[in-house]
C-alpha cells in the first residue's frame, strides 16, 4: 500500500528546495554580474552585490547540505 500523504510531502519538499536552490544561484549570478558591470565608481557599489551573491550561495549550499544530511542520517 502506498502512503500517498508521505509521497506528496516528499514531492513538495523536494520541489520547493529545488526551486529555492535555482533561484538563489540565479540571484548570486545576477549579483556577480552587477558587480562586474560597475567598473568606475565607489567601492561600495561593488561590495554590496558581491556580499549579496555570497549570501545567496551560502544559503543555497546550506539547503543542499541539509538535504544531504537528511538523506545520510
Amino acid at each position: 500500500m502506498v502512503a500517498w500523504n508521505a509521497l506528496l510531502e516528499v514531492f513538495l519538499v523536494s520541489l520547493g528546495s529545488a526551486v529555492a536552490v535555482v533561484v538563489l544561484v540565479g540571484l548570486a549570478l545576477l549579483g556577480l554580474s552587477a558587480r562586474a558591470a560597475v567598473v568606475d565608481g565607489p567601492s561600495r557599489a561593488r561590495i554590496v552585490p558581491t556580499a549579496a551573491a555570497g549570501a545567496c550561495l551560502v544559503l543555497a549550499a546550506a539547503i543542499v547540505l541539509a538535504g544531504l544530511w537528511v538523506v545520510v542520517s
